[in-house]
């Protein structure tokens, strides 16, 4: 488990390439939001199934459902690898 929190100064570009840099298609997050880091349950949680321009794609929902905007996100903790087995 790794986790990466997001300097509160990042703009959308900077926090989606340090996103990009941590996790990968497939792995398995955990996501505080910004005005969530106090909280004890992700935000959000599921499999990354792809980098979209704006978001983070989890589960393959939109950002209405389970992703996550990129200039949202606080923390994201990867609890699984693609590579590793269920």
């Amino acid at each position: 488990m790794t986790e990466l929190t997001v300097p509160p100064d990042a703009d959308e570009e900077k926090a989606a390439a340090l996103v990009r840099e941590h996790i990968s298609v497939g792995d398995v997050v955990e996501i505080w939001k910004r005005e969530r880091t106090d909280a004890e349950d992700p935000e959000h949680s599921g499999a990354v199934t792809s980098f979209e321009p704006a978001y983070l794609e989890i589960d393959g929902q939109s950002p209405k459902n389970k992703s996550v905007r990129y200039d949202e996100i606080d923390t994201v903790i990867r609890a699984k690898t693609a590579d590793e087995k269920a």
